[in-house]
């Protein structure tokens, strides 16, 4: 056991941090302002899409009529209203035959059609009715932009002002999924900040509750302003070599700012407690890292390994969470273990300074009672002193979270079984979830694109993106086309085939199906075209068959995503403890956490419950792509959450040999520690979760209700109980393990000496002469 008064035994790394520790916090200074240089107009750069599978058919053949009929993919669309008149008025079809001119001479505009132009060539309203409102004062110009979706987006903005708003006798509005992508892309950077806003005075405000010292508060917010801007920077980098999506950013501020809290919490509380044990600032920041910092490290890995998972996936939707992930995570666990250390070497005791106890006793005011049983600072009886004749309960034992542990090991059997089934229950709605996929309803109803999109789908004959497409390729005569366009015709749920439209030797079919777009008959059209038969070669695409393509890709790599997660959390947890069952119970039980959280987003953003409340439009279905990237997240969080109390119970543990004891005491250690890191990651969560895009809402409310069920219910309640249930099995391990874990693993007790003195319930160390209060 080590000795408080010995020199401090401080590994390499704290030592080559703490040698010079102004040094380091001006070089982190300086990479910092680096970064903010580097990664300066990454929200320009990032994209809106991502969610098809670019190695699918769907894809495929998607670039093929981008390349051979550009026409018959526009991705822009302009919504021309006559007012009272009619479009066939003659002042307003010239007029509308300039507009359209005047488009068709535009920069980087290709494949320019309007109701006008198929009007001249059909000579009646029969080949260009489609084009035409069924009331017969709204009409359409179609036109493709080139390039890819920055490009796109570049253009847009140039020749927007010139086109929207009143133009003489005509009303252009703009649509299509450019301009869609376009204003989802700024509400998604506009609810950015706000959120960005909102979040940071609350959580210092909570961290200032937490701590008690504002000075202690600023330390975790410092961190994760280094960790958001640095991870800004690799973004910025990443996106010259591959797409990443604008959605990334969001996931971004959220783990900065939350991990950050997490981590700083874990380490300055135990480098708070070390101060109280009496030890000397050198040496408690030296143990400090012995202990908790190998913890971060452990919580940074499997929150990666988590958040890596999401790279065997094709669409960089998915992808893009991962690099802003992994980089966000791992730089906030970097400022953790090189930043922190060295400035709490600096601060020292006034770590605790600008106390609110203290100013609220100087100004006359009387501090907030303590717990029933909890020591007062400068209160503990002197060494030697006789004990009450009725010994009152240890300040831990006494506290709100000592009395909760207490019940949950005295109850173990109820709360393991009452936790699980309440768990079981609220997960029950995803049971009947439905995946679809994003479209323009994700705006609020205000945004004009959206209001476009729908006027299209009521007033026109044909919605706006409802049709299948099916490229042929290789020579074939008419006689070929007509055979398989009877073929296509016959099929259950279609409603008509147009075409062939040809170009050399490749000609495409339009097939429009009955029901919606992406519903369960669409994508059964989609399998069945795709095996009809034809003497050249065939590929499908449109809205349905991307979805289709989209869940098949998650369908084939979910399995290898779901094991990597769970060998790469049974390994760690392993490390962590030396225990089989440990990581067993981890993996089921993180899991387990997250029922609440499918199980409200199909009741509430499926199911369109509180939709008014919050803001949304349901839309009868799940983006096939979200409950696999909510999953990675939270597990990442949860697992967080559990690496910080079984490394206490295991510390624990280890210093004797007590189960019971062991973990009781881990709840007692980290249970409020948890619950406010909880508090401030779901605070943030809501924040983005106030977005007007409904996929961020759901995002960040969905992982805001993760989280609280983590951290209070089976962090608080079902861990301890089952644990209790498993007793001291719960440690055991074969030789061959027991062995490996003796050589290689490691523990946050590892070199610590006696433990340290207790800390009331709220996380604030009893102090000494030489302290200022703590939190």
């Amino acid at each position: 056991m080590s000795d408080v008064n010995s020199e401090p035994r401080r590994g390499g790394w704290t030592r080559f941090v703490t040698a010079r520790p102004r040094l380091t916090l001006l070089l982190a200074l300086v990479v910092t302002a680096l970064a903010v240089v580097a990664g300066s107009g990454v929200g320009d750069r990032l994209a809106s899409g991502g969610w098809q599978d670019p190695n699918a058919e769907s894809s495929y053949a998607t670039k093929a009529l981008e390349r051979e009929f550009p026409s018959s993919q526009p991705n822009l669309l302009l919504l021309v209203d006559s007012g009272t008149r009619s479009v066939d008025d003659p002042a307003v079809a010239a007029e509308a035959r300039k507009l359209t001119d005047r488009l068709t001479a535009e920069r980087g505009i290709t494949g320019v059609g309007s109701y006008w132009q198929a009007l001249a060539r059909a000579g009646g309203q029969a080949g260009a009715s489609a084009l035409r409102a069924k009331d017969g004062r709204q009409a359409l110009v179609a036109a493709r932009i080139e390039g890819d979706e920055k490009t796109a987006a570049e253009v847009l903005d140039r020749i927007a002002p010139s086109y929207e708003g009143s133009r003489g006798l005509l009303t252009v509005s703009l649509g299509g999924p450019v301009a869609v992508q376009h204003e989802m892309q700024t509400l998604i950077q506009e609810d950015l900040l706000r959120a960005e806003l909102i979040a940071l005075p609350i959580t210092l405000v909570l961290l200032v509750m937490v701590f008690g010292s504002a000075v202690a508060a600023l330390l975790p917010l410092g961190l994760g302003i280094v960790a958001i801007l640095g991870t800004n920077a690799v973004l910025r980098g990443i996106t010259e070599l591959t797409d990443v999506s604008v959605f990334a950013q969001n996931l971004t501020t959220a783990l900065g700012l939350g991990l950050a809290v997490d981590y700083a919490l874990f380490v300055v509380r135990r480098f708070r407690e070390e101060l109280a044990a009496g030890a000397e600032v050198r040496e408690a920041v030296g143990t400090t890292m012995r202990t908790a910092g190998r913890t971060v490290l452990f919580s940074a890995l499997t929150v990666a390994a988590s958040l890596a998972a999401l790279l065997v996936f094709p669409q960089f939707f998915l992808r893009s969470f991962a690099y802003a992930g992994i980089a966000v995570v791992l730089l906030a666990a970097v400022a953790a273990l090189v930043l922190l250390p060295a400035a709490l070497l600096l601060l020292g005791h006034r770590v605790n300074a600008l106390d609110l106890r203290k100013l609220l006793r100087r100004r006359g005011h009387k501090p907030a009672a303590a717990p029933a049983g909890t020591a007062q600072a400068g209160t503990a009886p002197a060494a030697g002193e006789p004990a009450a004749a009725a010994k009152p309960a240890a300040p831990e034992e006494a506290s709100g979270w000592g009395r909760t542990a207490a019940l949950v090991m005295r109850r173990a059997p109820l709360f393991a079984v009452a936790t699980t089934a309440g768990l079981i229950l609220l997960g029950l709605p995803f049971l009947g979830v439905t995946f679809g996929s994003s479209d323009y309803r994700q705006l609020p109803t205000t945004a004009e694109t959206r209001v476009v999109q729908e006027e299209m789908g009521r007033g026109f004959p044909a919605g706006p993106s409802g049709a299948l497409y099916v490229v042929a390729e290789g020579a074939a005569t008419p006689a070929a086309y007509a055979d398989y366009r009877d073929r296509a015709a016959a099929l259950p749920g279609v409603l008509r085939v147009d075409g062939p439209v040809t170009s050399g030797a490749h000609a495409y079919f339009s097939v429009s199906s009955r029901g919606e777009a992406t519903g369960e008959a669409a994508q059964h059209l989609v399998t069945g075209l795709r095996a009809v038969p034809a003497p050249f070669d065939t590929s499908v695409t449109g809205t349905a068959a991307t979805l289709v393509d989209s869940k098949d890709a998650i369908a084939d790599q979910l399995p290898w995503a779901l094991a990597i997660i769970v060998v790469v959390t049974l390994v760690l947890v392993f490390l962590l403890t030396g225990s089989v069952l440990i990581p067993l119970q981890a993996v089921v039980l993180n899991a387990l956490s997250l029922t609440a959280m499918f199980g409200a987003v199909v009741w509430v953003f499926q199911d369109g419950h509180l939709s008014g409340l919050l803001g949304f439009t349901p839309t009868g279905d799940i983006d096939t792509t979200l409950p696999v990237l909510m999953f990675c997240i939270a597990f990442g969080l949860s697992m967080d959450y559990g690496v910080f109390l079984l490394s206490r119970i295991k510390e624990e543990y280890d210093r004797s040999g007590d189960h019971d004891r062991a973990v009781a005491f881990g709840l007692r250690r980290t249970g409020g520690l948890i619950t406010a890191a909880a508090v401030i990651l779901a605070v943030v969560m809501v924040a983005i979760g106030t977005s007007r895009v409904t996929n961020t809402k759901m995002l960040g409310l969905g992982i805001a209700l993760a989280v609280i069920m983590d951290a209070m219910v089976v962090r608080s309640l079902l861990v301890p109980a089952v644990m209790k249930l498993t007793g001291k099995a719960t440690w055991w391990a074969p030789g061959p393990l027991r062995r490996f874990h003796d050589r290689f693993g490691l523990s946050e007790g590892e070199g610590a000496g006696e433990p340290v003195t207790d800390i009331p319930d709220g996380g604030q160390p009893p102090v000494r002469e030489r302290d200022t209060a703590g939190v």
